[in-house]
């Protein structure tokens, strides 16, 4: 059996958890969040935790297994404690602004790119060189914050971009200069 898909998953109080066939709905203080899984997976409940369970030992059975007690564990946490990026702006003059919803990012184009959330996601400023996105739905937070670092991913040379908080980028030497001899 899958390591992951065997353990069930608590369900904390305060959480509600509806098992319709293959549709799960579990809702918390924070929110509600819908998933639907796969026809072959069968999700029950049990004691106060879900279990999924799997029709063989196929290797596609198998990767269903596991992934549908994560995404479900994924929904729990969500609804209970939330999900959050930190996202922060190196380089001069690099800075962000919130405008409304929308996040509005200033960082060396000839122009300010404006990003729109993700529906689910909220996205705060704390200060000019810092993001924060925050959200129940796991898939969705990361998602936006991929999004915005796209905008200009944090390149090895200066290091000036958008990088996750505490991530190290590798720094790379610049040009040697001309040998002489």
């Amino acid at each position: 059996m899958s390591r992951i898909g065997r353990q069930p998953v608590k369900i904390p109080p305060g959480v509600e958890v509806t098992i319709d066939g293959t549709t799960v709905r579990v809702k918390g203080p924070k929110g509600e969040l819908v998933q639907s899984f796969h026809p072959d997976m069968r999700v029950e409940r049990v004691d106060g935790t879900i279990v999924v369970r799997r029709p063989s030992d196929e290797k596609y059975h198998r990767a269903l297994h596991g992934l549908t007690r994560a995404l479900i564990a994924n929904m729990v946490v969500g609804v209970t404690q939330g999900y959050e990026k930190v996202l922060e702006l190196r380089g001069v003059g690099y800075r962000a602004a919130k405008q409304g919803s929308s996040l509005v990012l200033t960082v060396g184009f000839s122009h300010p790119v404006v990003i729109e959330p993700l529906p689910g996601v909220e996205i705060d400023v704390p200060a000019a060189n810092r993001i924060v996105v925050r959200g129940l739905d796991k898939q969705a937070v990361g998602e936006m914050a991929a999004r915005i670092r796209k905008v200009r991913p944090a390149e090895p040379y200066l290091g000036k971009g958008i990088a996750y908080l505490g991530e190290q980028i590798r720094r790379k030497a610049g040009k040697a200069g001309k040998v002489t001899r």
